[in-house]
């Protein structure tokens, strides 16, 4: 039986305002950030959309682990460090160091990933890519994150999201999750300060 008492925050990709990378390569659309408020430099995890339009570096994030996913379009080489990683599969996530200098050069023209980051040492991000029905279990004292990357996908059987709608869920419970023939990312997300 499913137990969806807890709260649930609909976050709708209609009305995500778009903020420029510094280099002018794109565009970040953040879907949730923790705590609250909270910017580029005091977030203890952040997850966004970006569009990516032409090549360049990457912005260095210190003491933040990443995590990105291509969701759309023909992929990125990166150069961490020196060494270069295609990214040309959608929905495999890539994970480095927001310490490494990275590069970016696209392969074929612009595309949407999906980014985590978590600052070292004070969060943490368990992600899972989801395609068919499954229970969402949001743990006590963390918080679960869905994100609707592909088709579309129902939460208890009444909440739908729509391409890059997400969901916020903050209290222990247990939710059903629908995806439609699609990809729905799970995010279990656990900070040191609540």
């Amino acid at each position: 039986m499913t137990n969806s008492t807890g709260p649930v925050q609909l976050l709708r990709a209609a009305e995500r305002p778009a903020t420029a990378w510094r280099n002018g390569g794109g565009v970040t659309r953040e879907v949730a950030g923790y705590p609250a408020g909270s910017g580029l430099d005091d977030f203890q995890w952040r997850v966004s959309l970006a569009d990516v339009g032409s090549a360049g570096p990457f912005s260095a994030f210190p003491g933040v682990d990443r995590v990105i996913t291509l969701v759309e379009g023909p992929g990125m080489a990166l150069t961490v460090d020196g060494t270069e990683h295609v990214v040309d599969a959608p929905f495999r996530p890539f994970a480095f160091s927001g310490d490494a200098a990275t590069d970016c050069r696209l392969l074929g023209g612009p595309l949407v990933d999906f980014n985590v980051m978590t600052r070292r040492g004070r969060a943490t991000a368990e992600l899972d890519l989801v395609t068919g029905p499954r229970p969402v279990v949001v743990p006590a004292g963390a918080a679960v994150l869905l994100v609707c990357l592909s088709g579309t996908a129902t939460l208890d059987a009444t909440t739908a999201l729509t391409r890059y709608d997400a969901a916020l869920l903050t209290a222990p419970a247990t939710h059903a999750l629908q995806p439609s023939s699609g990809t729905t990312a799970v995010l279990t997300l656990r900070s040191s300060v609540d």
